[in-house]
């Protein structure tokens, strides 16, 4: 569920029209729904009630400083992937003591940051890390908390470029040698060692997947315990789809998950953590463009609009899907017909979608990309020196812009000629 739907023939988010905000911000634009991103994390948090437990958001989805201070504001907790990650949730208010810090290649520098700002957890992705750490820690005269992010081999049925939890990918030690893993982590100063980390990739639209990764850790929990560990934590990662094409069946609930999570590893006692990003912020969001030209091709039409790959790139990354609904509702019994949705871009990889059933439109007319508050504004670009796109966010009646499209001059002043350059000019 999200908050835009259609009133009185047009699209709104909350109780705001979707031509207000474009006509105070000019397009494109992202707007965000505050009732979805609460909504979406009170949905997680509730399904592991009776459980020690804490959500931790996964900001890398959606990292604007007013989405996150929302999530603080909510309770959460943030997991992050680099310094800058790291320095975005401080600054949003989230304590050290929420913060759980991942990612497979962190520096010497970024491990002193969180040591010295305060952290939940480092969840270790190799040795060298885990040595590295260790010797930081112990010049800073600190313990540092940590998991060990453990690789299940287990197949997510996800895309490629988002499955981290196969022996090909980069993420986590082999589970086969976590033991010898955990044995030289207990001995390491500067380190605790209190959980387990895994994640076995994104967008999961299956339940089962999980289960084969969880109840590979409920058994490594047991042994490393054997062992001597203290055990006491789980991080389970994210991963949980969203239903990204409206017509396909949706994938499991909130509530579906976190009774597997109860079935698998609620007898261990641990205290779990999870990750969603994409399951928080990707319905709670639209990418809204205006209308170009609409073209006619050679056997196809084209509806050029003012939104690029630069503003999302998934389709062009992934091949990804999104609805692309009209801001204005088409009255009942149009017809539809196929046409390509594409960019401004110079690239044929600015295609949004290939004969897809709309309406007819027209040059100035609305649309709006849905599922499009993860991975979108976060992996913008300015290629084809077009400026990073407006971010909005909507709180019942209300809307505000949290992040300013920047003006040209700001987006070349960024830019310097060396003295050389000028004295030959």
């Amino acid at each position: 569920m999200d908050h835009f739907l259609y009133k009185q023939g047009v699209l709104y988010a909350e109780d705001v029209a979707i031509p207000e905000i474009a006509a105070n911000v000019g397009t494109p634009f992202y707007v965000y729904s505050s009732a979805t991103l609460t909504r979406h994390f009170k949905l997680f948090d509730e399904a592991l009630e009776g459980m020690p437990h804490l959500v931790c958001y996964a900001m890398k989805a959606n990292s604007n400083q007013a989405v996150l201070k929302l999530m603080a504001s909510l309770g959460a907790g943030v997991d992050v992937v680099s310094g800058g990650e790291y320095r975005r949730a401080i600054a949003a208010g989230f304590p050290g003591e929420r913060i759980v810090f991942s990612g497979v290649g962190k520096t010497v520098e970024e491990m002193e940051l969180a040591l010295n700002g305060g952290i939940r957890q480092f969840n270790v992705e190799s040795e060298p890390e885990m040595i590295a750490l260790s010797a930081v820690a112990t010049r800073l005269g600190r313990v540092a908390p940590i998991t060990i992010r453990v690789n299940p081999d287990v197949d997510a049925k996800t895309h490629e470029k988002i499955a981290t939890g196969k022996s090909e990918n980069k993420f986590g030690i082999p589970i086969a040698k976590a033991r010898q893993v955990y044995a030289e982590a207990a001995v390491l100063p500067g380190l605790k060692v209190i959980g387990i980390d895994v994640h076995i990739g994104s967008q999961l639209t299956d339940l089962a997947p999980f289960e084969q990764a969880y109840l590979k850790v409920a058994e490594l929990t047991e042994t490393l315990r054997a062992d001597g560990h203290d055990i006491s934590r789980l991080d389970l990662g994210g991963g949980l789809g969203i239903p990204y094409e409206r017509s396909n069946s949706a994938p499991p609930l909130p509530l579906d998950y976190g009774a597997l999570v109860k079935r698998t590893v609620g007898h261990l006692g641990c205290e779990i953590e999870i990750e969603p990003g994409r399951l928080i912020a990707g319905n709670a969001g639209l990418l809204v463009s205006e209308v170009i030209y609409v073209k006619e091709g050679d056997g196809r039409n084209f509806l050029i609009i003012d939104a690029a790959m630069n503003d999302l790139i998934r389709p062009a990354m992934y091949s990804a899907y999104h609805d692309i609904l009209p801001v204005v509702e088409p009255a009942p019994g149009t017809e539809l017909a196929p046409i390509d949705i594409v960019g401004p871009v110079c690239e044929s990889g600015d295609t949004f979608t290939k004969q897809r059933e709309m309406p007819p439109l027209t040059s100035g007319e609305l649309v709006a990309f849905r599922s499009a508050g993860a991975y979108g504004a976060v992996m913008a670009s300015e290629y084809n020196s077009r400026p990073l796109i407006p971010e909005v966010l909507v709180h019942e009646h209300q809307f505000a812009v949290i992040r300013a499209r920047p003006t040209f001059d700001e987006m070349i002043n960024r830019d310097t000629i060396p003295e050389w350059l000028e004295r030959s000019v």
